[in-house]
């Protein structure tokens, strides 16, 4: 039996990119409960069938690297335009020696919220942009 993963080696890509950031969160799969009970039914409680699936946009968190940072405002630029822009978007846990652990493939994703950074004179922090992407769902593999 093995040990349990860290959260501190991941990547990120869509296409041919790779990027890197500092936070992914919002990998969540739901599934509706429907409750249904038939005439016949003569128990006085219901049947929960599993229902539609659901799943809540996902954030990728970063610093900002002007150079590499070009591309979200693309991405984004596009959906606004009305252009193609679903992408398919990989987040692949590694473990220490870089080895693909777990991948989560989320499907037709597209970004519906670019967040830059909160500026203060006084701060010393590392600046922040943040991507929220809606999307169509997520699958889950493992090698």
């Amino acid at each position: 039996m093995g040990y349990p993963m860290t959260t501190l080696n991941f990547k990120v890509g869509w296409g041919d990119t790779t990027s890197s950031f500092s936070e992914v969160s919002g990998l969540t799969m739901e599934a509706e409960t429907v409750e249904y009970r038939g005439g016949a039914h003569t128990e006085r409680t219901v049947q929960k069938l599993p229902g539609l699936r659901k799943y809540g946009s996902v954030t990728l968190k970063r610093g900002i690297v002007p150079e590499a940072g070009a591309g979200l405002f693309r991405w984004f630029a596009q959906v606004q335009a009305g252009g193609e822009f679903r992408r398919v978007v990989t987040v692949t846990l590694c473990n220490e020696q870089q080895e693909n652990v777990m991948t989560w493939t989320i499907k037709n994703a597209w970004p519906v919220k670019l967040e830059g950074p909160g500026l203060k004179a006084t701060g010393t922090e590392v600046a922040v942009e943040s991507l929220e992407i809606a999307h169509e769902g997520i699958t889950v593999s493992i090698p």
